[in-house]
């Protein structure tokens, strides 16, 4: 499969390279990482003015109808300085979504705000009880029989990242069925300040912003179902496949940063009057870090290069595999880097530790490596030769 990008995608990868370089030191983003809302407006607004938040979002409804490949270049650029901006959950989540199964009406209200800057998204639909099954959802959207019809929402969702600063927020609710059945599952469209939604934003271990949602019979119209009645798991699992290319991506670009952080370390910390980069041993410890980072690249880019129109399981298989390799690399690299910066690595003032952090946060996003790992034999990934 040729991986090379092409002139847009080398334009697109450059702009978000410079970017990085003169726009978002590590002191900047620790103090976006410190405020209220844990990223900064105008860096959102620059995003916008930039075309990365209309990358993938389809050119009728105003983006530039990119693939999940553009994505992936421009989040492994964001992963190299370490990005607080929340462009997965608002984008490849909560727009993903609605590009994907929304009326013409909701595309058209959503989607072009969205791309340019001025509305955001997040998807809530873990729940306290489901760890990494999607199909585990108790909470209900029953039909209001008076008033304009529509439905009552009730439940409680856990880690929805962006939360408290969507403008909408697309829930999953069960509107049939039994938890853990795949059927039943729909999904709607809240305006965040609705009656009866109540947040409790927190930071999370990687200075992102995650808040726990209740939902006490919240009301939303007929208007507000996103795709078919029943239908929400399969949407969810697309998109998450998705989100785990773009967080994949992201990884890459974080364990470049630390082997290019280490590299340097290693060149200029002495011991015994030579540099201890000069040391065999850690030269090889530094080898491994550069060969699981460049494998993950190329997994990476394969999964983001498949057809749009792949089915749901080949998609899956491809999504579960990447993320087994990424959460096995991210620890190594991680690990590797702290334990050569020796006591400074682990320290608040140093990035290394931060970027570690962030690679462990990935690591368990979306399902862990364990989780993966039984997917991927559960969609046929052993059947058909395949592995992680």
């Amino acid at each position: 499969m040729d991986f090379s990008l092409t002139d847009e995608q080398k334009m697109l990868k450059e702009s978000a390279e410079r970017f990085i370089e003169r726009d978002y030191t590590f002191a900047a983003r620790r103090k976006l990482a410190a405020g209220e809302l844990g990223f900064g407006r105008e860096n959102w607004a620059r995003f916008a003015e930039l075309g990365w938040l209309a990358v993938a979002l389809p050119e009728a409804h105003g983006g530039l109808g990119g693939s999940l490949l553009d994505v992936a270049v421009l989040m492994e650029a964001f992963g190299r300085g370490l990005v607080v901006e929340p462009y997965v959950p608002s984008v490849v989540l909560g727009g993903g979504l609605v590009a994907l199964a929304g009326a013409e009406a909701q595309k058209d209200a959503l989607l072009p705000p969205l791309a340019e800057g001025r509305l955001m998204m997040a998807l809530a639909h873990g729940e306290p009880q489901s760890r990494f099954n999607l199909a585990d959802v108790e909470t209900t959207a029953k039909e209001n029989t008076g008033g304009d019809g529509g439905y009552v929402l009730d439940g409680h969702k856990c880690v929805v990242l962006n939360a408290a600063a969507a403008d909408r927020i697309v829930v999953s609710a069960r509107t049939s069925g039994t938890a853990r059945q795949p059927d039943g599952i729909t999904l709607f469209l809240v305006d965040r300040q609705a009656d009866g939604v109540a947040l409790r934003p927190y930071a999370t271990q990687d200075g992102r912003r995650a808040a726990e949602v209740g939902l006490a019979g919240v009301r939303v119209g007929g208007g507000d179902v996103l795709g078919a009645v029943g239908g929400g798991l399969p949407l969810v699992e697309r998109v998450v496949d998705d989100a785990i290319v773009a967080v994949a991506a992201e990884a890459v670009g974080a364990m470049d940063a630390l082997i290019a952080a280490t590299r340097e370390y290693l060149r200029t910390r002495q011991q015994f009057g030579v540099p201890i980069g000069d040391f065999q041993v850690l030269q090889h410890r530094v080898v491994d870090m550069f060969m699981a980072c460049e494998l993950s690249r190329a997994l990476t880019y394969r999964a983001a290069a498949s057809p749009a129109d792949a089915d749901a399981g080949a998609r899956g298989r491809a999504a579960s595999a990447l993320k087994v390799r990424i959460g096995e690399a991210g620890k190594l690299v991680g690990q590797q880097a702290v334990q050569l910066h020796g006591a400074m690595g682990m320290t608040d003032e140093l990035d290394v530790g931060h970027y570690f952090k962030r690679l462990t946060m990935i690591g368990a996003l979306f399902g862990d490596a364990g989780h993966h790992l039984e997917r991927f034999v559960a969609l046929g990934g052993a059947a058909t030769g395949q592995g992680p």
